[in-house]
């Protein structure tokens, strides 16, 4: 099947129904689609619609629960601790960033763990919520061992994100995810599935040696970017969101494609009330202005300008929203089965051609 161009409200409808197909509360059924199809849009398809059968698949197995009993543990001040009772990671990431917000709301700042989740999608999803309440937002996860630490071939760490959310005034706001690996390994899944090589420096082979094979990458080991830096960033978060949540950590994490078992996923979500510091218009022009002072910088030779962190992201999701979501036809392929499944029809893609992708100007 070639790739196929769709509306990214039809995709979304399509993640709702199929999810409802399977148990899944309508309400939760939209956090879910929502977060696989902001991935999309942000241009992160590695985290997109590409998700939506394993997900399907583990909650038909039974190791994700479609109605879990998602409960507050523990709480402090201005820290909770929630347990997710194996529920999809999106609903149980959303709940904790709306209960991370409600702690921003009362004391100022909110800071909360979580445990007993499964892969939670795209981190920025988190983070936009809280920037959309005026907070800064925070959103770190571990994620199954997938990533060789620095100077290892064998895996060991998880490919684990982070995304911060900051609000600012006239100016759009900060979004910025990212793996701690060189790329997240759902990009080498998709390469994988469309036979595309992936660059040099991307992965190592089971024997520790660079690759461009994306099969033999996916049984080998991911790399960290930055060399000892994200490797040690990797291993803090897993502490943060594995060790102290009381979540599954490093080798004991289980991967979305093993059927047998519950992932044990632990994510960290928080927000902070910028009113603390300095009252919120000026938080706002004083983000205005650095912003403005860092897209004003000089750039390299051979590039038009500097770009914000997740401005490229935010011209994507412009362009998306007007011209569609370009599913590679190996995933429009998947949907379509897996529609054909569960009886669900699979939305018609949009029949006009529109121009490739380009960065920002």
């Amino acid at each position: 099947m070639e790739s196929q161009r769709y509306r990214h409200e039809d995709l979304f409808d399509y993640g709702c129904r199929v999810l409802e197909r399977l148990d899944v509360p309508a309400e939760d059924a939209r956090e879910v689609a929502g977060c696989l199809i902001k991935a999309e849009l942000r241009g992160v398809d590695s985290h997109g619609m590409v998700r939506l059968p394993p997900y399907t698949r583990r909650v038909q197995a039974g190791v994700v629960k479609a109605r879990p009993d998602i409960r507050l543990l523990s709480s402090g001040t201005a820290a909770a601790l929630i347990d997710g009772d194996n529920g999809l990671g999106p609903v149980v990431g959303a709940r904790a960033i709306d209960a991370a917000l409600e702690l921003a709301r009362t004391h100022g700042t909110g800071f909360v763990g979580v445990r007993n989740s499964n892969h939670f999608g795209a981190a920025a999803y988190y983070v936009e919520k809280a920037v959309t309440e005026g907070c800064i937002g925070l959103a770190i996860s571990n994620a199954p061992p997938n990533m060789a630490p620095f100077g290892g071939k064998k895996r060991f760490l998880g490919t684990n994100p982070v995304a911060v959310g900051i609000p600012a005034g006239q100016e759009d706001p900060l979004i910025f995810d990212a793996s701690t690996s060189v790329v997240a390994r759902g990009k080498i899944i998709v390469a994988a599935q469309t036979g595309t090589p992936i660059p040099q420096g991307w992965a190592i082979d089971p024997e520790g040696h660079p690759t461009t094979d994306a099969e033999q990458a996916l049984a080998g080991a991911v790399l960290p970017f930055g060399g000892p830096k994200g490797s040690a960033i990797s291993f803090i978060i897993d502490i943060f969101c594995g060790v102290l949540t009381g979540a599954a950590f490093a080798l004991h994490l289980n991967t979305l494609e093993n059927l047998a078992t519950a992932q044990h996923v632990g994510h960290v979500l928080a927000a902070v009330r910028t009113d603390l510091f300095v009252t919120g218009g000026e938080f706002g022009e004083r983000m205005d202005a650095i912003l403005q002072m860092l897209k004003a910088s000089p750039p390299v030779p051979g590039e038009q300008r500097v770009l914000v962190p997740g401005e490229i992201e935010r011209a994507h999701e412009l362009r998306h929203r007007e011209q569609g979501i370009t599913l590679a036809g190996p995933i429009a392929g998947q949907l379509a089965r897996l529609g054909e499944e569960l009886g669900v029809s699979v939305p018609c893609p949009r029949p006009v051609s529109f121009p490739s992708a380009s960065a920002p100007a």
